[in-house]
């Protein structure tokens, strides 16, 4: 139990800086994702319109099937590279959001989630 005016003000003074830390890590995160995402994006549509100019070039269906495939392939596995990576942000981003309330938390006797 708060046993001061002083210590009311300090855990609300507290309290506002966590708020403040956990929002810019969490802007940074945010910011960082939609890099991310972007950069995912062009590369994706990049490989897409090469595959099309390949595909326009050939002269034979074996060779198309050939190329579609390979496109197919690599699209899929830069895809799930892709999701993982995406994982890992949003995950260190809530981390990182979440490391300025651990000592407010550890406070009230919670424990922060592993």
């Amino acid at each position: 139990m708060m046993k001061s005016f002083e210590e009311f003000q300090s855990f609300g003074k507290d309290g506002f800086e966590a708020y403040v830390a956990s929002s810019n890590a969490l802007t940074k995160g945010l910011q960082a994702m939609a890099q991310e995402a972007a950069d995912f994006s062009r590369k994706s549509f990049e490989k897409s319109t090469a595959t099309f100019e390949k595909v326009s070039a050939v002269k034979s269906i074996d060779k198309v099937l050939e190329v579609q495939q390979a496109f197919a392939k690599e699209s899929y596995d830069t895809l799930v590279a892709q999701m993982t990576k995406f994982n890992e942000l949003y995950m260190n981003t809530a981390k990182e959001a979440f490391k300025p309330f651990e000592a407010s938390f550890a406070a009230f006797g919670v424990k922060a989630p592993k």
